[in-house]
């Protein structure tokens, strides 16, 4: 398997050999569904708070007297069914949203999702992703330059003038090798990755 290597005029050069372990599976969609929504579980903070009749601050007299008055019963107006009442199962805060995934599964689903980059010619490799200065506009400028515009770029090393100048970029993104999740590689239609980055993915699959 081969991907393109880019220089800084975003034209391909020459290609570079890649592991068909990881760049080479065929496209498992349910894993990846699953191993998406799984990742999106886990990132949720369970912070929600509903309450129920017996939290909501409502009088326990009874709102009319039982019979005479021609209206339907009621016992006191925290009642579920009516306006302001409390919730009959409410959402608490202590909820776990979490799924486990297995490594083997989340290995195999991360693959699946490069082989499918790679397939549809969306990831490309660069020698280095560097700025001499932590300016937006610098970074800009050279993602336009190599015809980039929404992009994942994957970095060996993160340095600070690169995260700096990304930040206020809405449609580019610069994660560490190590920290690159199956998220951002499904979200973003193109992917840049550096030599550097591009051995250490290769050497946690062996």
């Amino acid at each position: 398997m081969e991907l393109k290597l880019l220089n800084d005029q975003g034209q391909s050069a020459e290609t570079v050999q890649v592991s068909d372990t990881l760049f080479g599976r065929e496209y498992n969609e349910a894993l990846v569904h699953q191993l998406v929504v799984a990742y999106m579980a886990n990132a949720r903070s369970a912070n929600r708070k509903q309450k129920d009749r017996s939290e909501v601050q409502k009088s326990t007299r009874k709102p009319w007297r039982q019979k005479g008055t021609g209206r339907a019963r009621a016992g006191m107006a925290s009642s579920p069914i009516w306006r302001g009442g409390g919730k009959v199962f409410p959402n608490s805060p202590d909820e776990n949203f979490t799924q486990k995934i297995n490594r083997k599964m989340y290995r195999a689903g991360v693959a699946s999702i490069l082989s499918e980059l790679a397939r549809q010619d969306r990831i490309c490799v660069v020698e280095d992703f560097s700025l001499e200065a932590p300016k937006t506009k610098l970074l800009a400028e050279k993602l336009k330059s190599m015809g980039l515009d929404s992009v994942l770029v994957i970095t060996d090393d993160l340095n600070e003038n690169l995260f700096l100048s990304s930040r206020n970029l809405r449609n580019v993104l610069v994660l560490e090798v190590s920290e690159a999740d199956p998220v951002s590689l499904v979200r973003f239609p193109q992917v840049v990755v550096t030599k550097g980055a591009l051995a250490k993915m290769q050497e946690g699959w062996q």
